[in-house]
Parts: structure tokens; C-alpha cells; sequence
């Protein structure tokens, strides 16, 4: 069967709830309503004519009748009549019974869980993969993909001012001068001395050994990204005045 959808059909979709959830500063919470709902949760299952409801990058409701107490929430209600929302991020483990217990399910449409979902038209959709198959093959017969609570695409194009990806390929160095995580760092146990330099580079001294390993690094807010001059990657993240890296726990020395 062949399945036409027209421009008109992706453009109109609901613009005036777009720049509401755009202009939305106030924490007004989100529902949209009337759709069905591929929760990929074991507990909660599949819906059809429900709702979901998030408060920006948290589900707070999923199901049926939750559209009732959008007026006394203040919510800014997309009508998604006709569409499936399944997970943004799929769960390829758990769709293949891999995963043992419920709480270690990830990207499901729970309440609690990030507010990452897909939109499609409901015929594109029969199950999870096919509908996320929409997107990477066909991004603009997409209705709406959400991420965080920010919506990312919508009506089949870029939503403006939306997060760009990064550029692919490795980055030039960074002149650290100055920076506060520049110097060598130690683990408790005075086993592994990390030096990080300001020009992008980092050595390593382990059990004594000097130049275990070497390389560059990068900082990007709490992350640290390392290219060994062997070629393997490794990170860390720094929490306050730790560096947490491969198991170990270091402090500037």
C-alpha cells in the first residue's frame, strides 16, 4: 500500500500549539490527547484515545482522561488525533526481552521517565521500530519529535532555534590557560597521576610507571572526552572537586 501524505497535510498540523510549548516560560504543562500511545512499559502497555502530559523534560501522566483537568492546569493541549506516540530512544534490549525487571527498562513512556516521544501518523506506525524507520527514512511525514520536553521537529521540519548537532570529526585543541582543571590530578590511593595540560593534552603516571598513556582531551561543561595517541577513546566527569575517570576517583594534587 502506498501512503501519500501531502504538505498541506504536515504543515498545518497543530502550529498554533508549537508556539504556545515554544513561548511556553511559565512551566505550563503539555498534554496532547486523543492519541494512541506505544508506552513500550510492561505495566502500562499500549492505549488508544489517550493522553499524555509532561511538565518539561519529566512525563507526569499517561492514559485516558487526562485531558479532563487540562483547563485547571493550564495546559496547552495538542490535539494528536490520528497519530502514535512511541519512544524517541528505543529500547532495542528490552524490545527482545532482554531486560529482566521493569525498573531497568529505559526510554519508555512511564510517568518519571524523560520526556523523549516520537509522533507519527498512525498508519506509518504499526509498532515501534516501523515508526522510528518513519523518521530516519522519512523525517518529514513526522508529526512531532520531542526531546526533553522541547519539541525538535514538527509538521515534518526543524523547529526554529532548535539544539544543532555538532560538528562530526575530532576538534582542534583548546588553549586551557587558566583553567581551574588544568594541573595533575591523583586518585585516593596515590595510584594514578593524570596530568592535564593547557594545551589539550594529558599524561598519565600509573603505579609509577611515567607515560602510561598520553594524549589529547576535551572539556565540554562536566565532561572530559580522551584520544590516546594509541587511538582508544575514554571519559571521565568532573562532580565538584573530583575527577571521576575508569573507576577512579582524583583530586588536583
Amino acid at each position: 500500500m502506498t501512503i501519500t501524505i501531502t504538505t498541506a497535510d504536515t504543515v498545518s498540523w497543530n502550529p498554533e500549539a508549537l508556539d504556545a510549548i515554544l513561548s511556553n516560560d511559565e512551566g505550563r504543562p503539555v498534554l496532547f490527547t486523543n492519541d494512541r500511545i506505544l508506552t513500550m512499559d510492561p505495566l502500562i502497555g499500549a492505549m488508544v484515545g489517550a493522553d499524555i502530559l509532561f511538565v518539561g523534560p519529566l512525563i507526569v501522566g499517561v492514559g485516558p482522561g487526562i485531558v479532563t483537568a487540562a483547563g485547571d492546569d493550564n495546559a496547552i493541549v495538542v490535539d494528536a488525533t490520528g497519530t502514535t506516540v512511541v519512544p524517541a530512544v528505543m529500547d532495542a534490549i528490552a524490545l527482545a526481552g532482554g531486560r529482566g525487571h521493569r525498573s531497568e527498562y529505559v526510554a519508555t513512556l512511564a510517568p518519571g521517565n524523560t520526556t523523549d516521544f516520537l509522533v507519527v501518523p498512525d498508519e506509518l506506525a504499526d509498532d515501534v521500530p516501523s515508526a522510528v524507520a518513519t523518521l530516519l527514512a522519512h523525517p518529514e511525514r513526522v508529526r512531532a519529535l520531542v526531546s526533553a520536553g522541547r519539541p525538535v521537529l514538527w509538521a515534518g521540519a526543524d523547529v526554529p532555534g532548535r539544539a544543532a548537532a555538532p560538528e562530526a570529526g575530532i576538534p582542534d585543541a583548546e588553549d586551557l590557560t587558566g583553567s581551574p582543571r588544568v594541573g595533575v590530578w591523583i586518585d585516593r590511593n596515590d595510584f594514578l597521576h593524570q596530568e592535564l595540560t593547557a594545551d589539550g593534552r594529558y599524561d598519565e603516571t600509573r603505579g609509577g610507571r611515567p607515560h602510561a598513556y598520553q594524549g589529547r582531551y576535551w572539556i565540554d561543561g562536566d565532561r572530559i572526552d580522551y584520544l590516546d595517541d594509541l587511538g582508544f577513546w575514554a571519559y571521565g566527569e568532573f562532580q565538584g572537586d573530583e575527577l571521576h575517570h575508569a573507576g577512579y576517583v582524583m583530586k588536583l594534587g
